[in-house]
């Protein structure tokens, strides 16, 4: 058996179809965000865009298109203090190791909040999207139940 190589030459109109990640971002944003409530924010960090998924603000933060630079998704849940606590944390680490897939709970500027981050090496857009769709939707998922059960006070919008 022998192997052939064929050399192709690419019309000089050729355009490639791959996307950055920038629109990859902009896109799942659209297919998600209510009430054309997305908001982009564009400076010498990178981008943060939010938006608004069922009764959450979620955020998307993008610090580059370089593989060292950092996708971050985050949805504030509840504002802190709760009346229990002690429960509340012990909840949201039993659902970290049991339902939130690759996103965790966590503590942001006195919030409960959903987040996902990791660089953008070789990122996809279907990680992308999936990224800010899980963020999302637990976080839309959780807030009631989890203020109703803990305590705590929704994150004013």
């Amino acid at each position: 058996m022998t192997n052939a190589t064929t050399e192709y030459t690419l019309p000089d109109n050729f355009t490639s179809t791959e996307i950055t990640h920038k629109e990859a971002i902009e896109t799942v944003i659209d297919s998600l965000q209510q009430n054309d409530s997305a908001m982009v924010h564009h400076d010498d960090q990178g981008y943060l865009w939010k938006f608004q998924y069922g009764s959450v603000q979620t955020y998307v933060q993008l610090t580059g298109e370089t593989e060292e630079d950092l996708l971050t998704v985050w949805a504030p849940v509840l504002t802190l203090p709760a009346q229990d606590e002690l429960g509340l944390m012990r909840k949201v680490l039993e659902m970290n190791g049991e339902e939130t897939l690759e996103t965790r709970f966590g503590i942001m500027n006195n919030q409960i909040v959903v987040l996902s981050q990791r660089t953008v090496a070789d990122l996809s857009p279907g990680e992308i999207s999936r990224a800010i769709t899980l963020v999302a939707t637990i976080a839309d998922d959780n807030d009631e139940k989890l203020i109703e059960t803990y305590g705590g006070t929704s994150v004013t919008n």
